[in-house]
């Protein structure tokens, strides 16, 4: 798994927690697994809605960063 990589729940709101690999390959939230842990995916594997949704919250969350600078 790539450090650092944003990573998104299958509606595309960003996911900045922990996460871990499944052993088919599927990536999902927190450290280990629990049965609140949830899937999630790279932005490519997203639908187009989600990647539109993702989009518009990673544009506003940039927005806030720059402007408290």
């Amino acid at each position: 798994m790539a450090k650092g990589m944003t990573h998104f729940t299958k509606d595309g709101t960003p996911y900045y927690g922990e996460v871990h690999k499944m052993p088919d390959g599927s990536i999902h939230s927190g450290k280990t697994h629990t049965k609140t842990s949830k899937k999630v995916v790279h932005f490519k594997d997203l639908s187009n809605s989600a990647k539109n949704k993702a989009g518009d919250k990673m544009s506003k969350a940039m927005y806030k960063i720059k402007g408290k600078k």
